[in-house]
């Protein structure tokens, strides 16, 4: 109570206790009435009563405090926040006795502490030099330690891997259903760590890699753009777990541009290839 409702209280309490006083001097009834309605007139008139919120007010309050919230961040933000970490760019050159060379480009993926690298064989096969750019620039020259040839897969290692090395989490493709949301990151035509999203379309595909006779049965169909250098790069799922590695697109044109259909190895099969345990 502040001090100007302080002396209000106490001009009340006078009047009541002079009201009492005349009353007890032995005045007529209604001139007690008429103090007592007197004073309850100057009660009424001097103590300030609280003022009470209208719908108007809560209203604004409510709409205030929504303005100042801050949404969510978007579930392809945070998948590439988890992935980015553990993203390659791969660079690979053929050279040829007439002294010319062939390049290449690809993505990659680190997938335990060790710092081995994922990714599709088509990318690396036959290639002299393999040149690999972790995240955090480190620029380092590799070699395939592992190939899983039926299956497009390839392992890496690098000669020069960072000191700290940030392995992708990896998902379970099993427990996912199609038209659940799908992410690809990689870096087509040597655009650096780019996103795209999509769903998956459709699983146990059958999937006729390029120039080869070679068919891959059991890969996951996404509708998530895919071009030339998203090969060998990360599926993921709205965790930002990978549940497969990119292996290529169809088109039914002699174009390799992305119409609408691409495949990927699931990564429980690509880890047993390479000699983890198929969880």
């Amino acid at each position: 109570m502040n001090e100007s409702s302080g002396s209000k209280m106490e001009v009340f309490r006078g009047r009541i206790k002079e009201m009492f006083t005349r009353l007890r001097r032995g005045l007529p009834f209604a001139s007690g009435v008429f103090a007592a309605l007197l004073v309850l007139f100057f009660y009424n008139l001097l103590i300030v009563k609280p003022n009470q919120l209208t719908l108007e007010d809560v209203n604004a309050s409510v709409a205030i405090a929504m303005a100042s919230a801050t949404p969510a961040p978007a579930n392809s933000a945070l998948v590439y926040q988890v992935i980015q970490p553990s993203l390659v760019w791969i660079q690979v050159e053929e050279k040829h006795q007439q002294a010319e060379s062939d390049f290449g480009l690809g993505s990659g993926v680190v997938v335990d502490n060790f710092g081995n690298i994922l990714t599709s064989l088509h990318v690396v096969n036959g290639a002299t030099v393999i040149k690999v750019t972790f995240a955090d620039g480190t620029e380092s020259q590799a070699q395939i330690v592992n190939s899983i040839p039926e299956m497009d897969l390839a392992v890496l290692q690098a000669l020069d891997t960072p000191l700290f090395v940030v392995p992708a989490v990896l998902g379970n493709p099993n427990s996912m259903r199609v038209g659940d949301e799908a992410y690809v990151v990689g870096n087509p035509f040597g655009l650096y760590s780019s996103m795209s999203s999509g769903v998956i379309s459709g699983f146990d595909r059958v999937f006729r890699v390029s120039g080869t006779d070679l068919e891959i049965p059991g890969m996951i169909q996404i509708d998530a753009a895919v071009n030339p250098g998203n090969s060998g790069g990360p599926l993921l799922n709205r965790s930002g777990h990978v549940i497969g590695i990119i292996t290529g697109l169809i088109n039914p044109t002699d174009d390799t541009f992305f119409i609408g259909i691409a495949f990927a190895v699931p990564i429980n099969v690509a880890v047993g290839g390479m000699g983890s345990p198929p969880y």
